[in-house]
């Protein structure tokens, strides 16, 4: 950190992120020299073939070049070892060693040329042995120089250039006033989006480029091109700086005194109502996961699930349900049948159509509980991705509720889409007239979960004895006054460390200047704490304990951008600003945005790192937002947010209850553990 400037301009990599790349590349070439000299030593005098002049002169060529490349890149990797991420003084010379070892690249053509010439052509009447060394070196020469290609494209900043960079920070220009300084800002800024919107026209070049999905893009890439405008982070110093965190984090809960606990009889209401809300979670969990059809099935039942939705997929049938779009061979369907159990008359209405702010939805009738249930399915497409990223914030005005009302701009429209399907088109009137006495019961997992309880918020006033149950929900999707509002009605299902009901800009923010904390302190190089992470992902042991070059310094040298080394993006971002202290104000311009509902908290008891054969017990608990306003780093924050294994997690506390009963570990009386 920062970006290394190279050439007149920056480029997404570091100058301590050669390392790795060089030491591998040095492998190969050192192997590759060893090769040709022990051809050419053996051969050396009886290169008696026709092109035998040119194959001598080819291999000690070769041989120079490797030897000229090898010696600049152990320069490179020892110069790129030095230092730490934030102070790259030691690492001063990487530009000039990287300029040298382009230079090289000019002779390692025209010797790839030479070789594939001779190989072609003057080859003939020569050694076979000889031959195909010399193919094997012609073809390692032009696979290192296609690789080399690629990684310029990858580490390409189009936002790097020192001309544009050097005109926004020269001296003074932060504190003009005049239009030509704020000029200057917008067309930075302008050009960041334009940057970032071109990006996901890109990867999602298979969507059609309507009006909906351009405004969805410029919408996206003004939220991300804000969040990382006042950085200058690449992404080996996120990878650091996260095991840096997730270790610190860990530590922290190693030296965690234990709460007081509190039993509770098992005659309480409080504990009766856990557990009456975990059994209906584990049963509308069942079709949360149900939605997303027949991928999730397949997934769930590797060995059985093919051959189970074989038969019936392609059968035609004639049901008195509405099916719309997306499941034309109706495995979408069948899929749905045998993980929830109905029968096709329970169904009142299906929908798989899917695009940017609508998703796919069933309505049926679920006798067991007595309700009229509606699924929302959860992310499972690239639309829905882009639903997911829309994360502004939207008005959303409920009457009887005082406070601010808004919610999360994607997820809010994609709710008015459903609403407006079950209101308008009658589904919910078809549904009450065949079950009036029914209820109306809502759930969803993921972005289906958020959905669901944006959609309950709507439907509350008409439908007063609704329930929803949200699995998973994303973290930054109601106001204040809408998340106490949605506590009377809605639960909300949350297992171990997941990262979605964490996920928030503001908690994203937050995220960023623990990052730059981090990596900051730490008087490590970049490789030692990659190679030390990569160890305690996979192997566990104890967190290590950084020491940090910073204790003993002022307060106000953090306040500095960068420690050693111009930036070309940055000048006294707001999140460095903010490293000297923890109760820094940041520079969050974002409204902040909370889970919904009551929050039923799903944690694995035991130790922190199990075998993988040993019995997982769970435990849950009452939680609320507090516990999520921060995002804590483990390998389980993303598969703890499977559907399947919610469901496995719900089962198991069900099925195995008279096993998972524990007393509460918190002090306060109203809160209880199971």
């Amino acid at each position: 950190m920062p970006g290394m400037v190279v050439f007149g301009r920056r480029w997404g990599i570091a100058s301590d992120d050669l390392v790795f790349p060089g030491a591998f590349e040095l492998f190969i070439r050192i192997i590759w020299w060893i090769g040709t000299l022990i051809l050419y030593t053996i051969h050396k005098g009886r290169f008696d073939c026709p092109g035998g002049a040119v194959l001598n002169i080819y291999l000690v060529g070769l041989l120079v070049i490797l030897a000229a490349i090898i010696l600049s890149q152990c320069a490179i990797v020892y110069v790129s070892a030095q230092g730490t991420i934030t102070n790259p003084g030691p690492r001063r010379s990487i530009p000039v060693l990287v300029c040298v070892r382009f230079l090289l690249y000019l002779p390692e053509i025209v010797w790839a040329c030479l070789g594939t010439m001779w190989v072609s052509g003057d080859s003939k009447g020569c050694d076979l042995a000889e031959v195909g060394a010399v193919i094997g070196a012609v073809v390692a020469s032009w696979i290192i120089l296609f690789f080399t290609g690629v990684g310029v494209l990858i580490v390409f900043d189009p936002l790097g250039s020192q001309r544009r960079s050097a005109a926004l920070y020269e001296p003074g220009a932060s504190d003009m006033q005049s239009s030509d300084s704020a000029q200057l800002l917008y067309t930075a800024r302008s050009l960041a989006v334009r940057v970032w919107e071109s990006r996901l026209r890109l990867l999602c070049c298979c969507l059609p480029q309507d009006d909906s999905h351009r405004a969805a893009f410029s919408g996206i890439a003004q939220l991300v091109s804000g969040f990382f405008s006042d950085t200058d982070l690449v992404g080996s110093d996120i990878a650091a700086g996260l095991s840096l965190l997730h270790q610190e984090q860990d530590k922290v809960e190693q030296c965690r005194d234990p709460d007081e606990v509190v039993p509770h009889s098992p005659s309480s209401p409080i504990r009766e109502d856990l557990q009456t809300e975990l059994e209906r979670a584990a049963h509308c969990m069942q079709f949360a996961a149900a939605a997303y059809g027949w991928p999730l099935y397949v997934y769930s039942n590797p060995l059985t699930g093919v051959f189970k939705l074989s038969g019936d997929c392609c059968r035609s049938r004639s049901a008195e349900y509405d099916i719309v779009g997306g499941d034309h061979l109706g495995c979408h369907f069948t899929s749905i049948l045998l993980s929830t159990g109905l029968q096709y008359r329970d169904f009142i209405h299906i929908s798989f159509h899917n695009q940017i702010y609508e998703i796919p939805f069933f309505v049926a009738l679920d006798h067991k509980k007595e309700a009229v249930l509606v699924a929302v399915r959860g992310t499972l497409s690239l639309k829905d991705v882009l639903t997911d990223l829309s994360a502004d914030c939207e008005n959303l005005p409920i009457e009887g509720v005082t406070g601010a009302c808004y919610a999360h701009k994607g997820i809010t429209q994609a709710a008015n889409y459903i609403y407006k399907k079950l209101i308008n088109d009658g589904i919910l009137n078809q549904a009450f007239t065949i079950a009036p006495e029914y209820r109306l019961v809502i759930t969803g997992h993921s972005l289906g979960a958020g959905t669901a309880s944006v959609l309950a918020v709507l439907l509350r006033s008409a439908f007063p004895t609704l329930q929803c149950y949200a699995f998973s929900p994303p973290g930054g999707l109601l106001s204040k006054a809408l998340a106490d509002y949605s506590r009377e009605f809605v639960v909300s299902v949350v297992l171990g460390k997941d990262l979605v009901p964490r996920l928030s800009i503001p908690n994203m923010e937050d995220l960023k200047r623990r990052i730059l904390k981090m990596v900051s302190n730490c008087n490590k190089p970049k490789y030692q704490i990659l190679l030390r992470g990569c160890w305690y992902e996979v192997f566990g042991g104890e967190p290590d304990n950084f020491p940090t070059e910073l204790e003993n310094r002022r307060d106000e040298e953090l306040s500095q951008p960068l420690l050693g080394e111009q930036s070309l993006l940055l000048h006294r971002s707001p999140s460095y600003q903010s490293l000297d202290s923890e109760d820094s104000p940041s520079h969050v311009t974002h409204l902040p945005l909370y889970p919904p509902g009551r929050i039923l908290h799903i944690t694995e008891e035991g130790s922190r790192r199990r075998s993988c054969f040993s019995p997982v017990r769970y435990r849950a608990e009452w939680s609320n937002e507090t516990a999520f306003s921060s995002i804590l780093i483990s390998p389980r924050m993303l598969s703890d947010h499977m559907p399947d294994v919610v469901l496995g997690a719900l089962q198991r506390l069900t099925q195995e209850r008279p096993f998972s009963l524990c007393p509460s570990s918190l002090s306060n009386s109203h809160l209880n553990v199971i």
